[in-house]
């Protein structure tokens, strides 16, 4: 079974990849939910964010699928 560390990179690649599809910078997803792009830039490095931090990027991106 994966290890901690490696479910939260799994969760940072999966963000990371559904931003490339939907085409949306970090820049563009700080403007959206209202944070920082060095905030979003670090949580996406180091894999470590809630799941309500996913969820919202998520839906504020208008992802409505995840491949896991």
């Amino acid at each position: 079974m994966p290890t901690q560390t490696e479910w939260e990179m799994k969760a940072a690649n999966l963000l990371k990849a559904e931003l490339k599809r939907q085409g949306v910078t970090y820049a563009q997803l700080a403007e959206m939910i209202g944070d920082k792009e060095v905030n979003i830039r670090n949580k996406l490095s180091r894999g470590k964010f809630s799941a309500a931090f996913l969820l919202q990027a998520l839906k504020s991106i208008n992802s409505t699928d995840l491949r896991i």
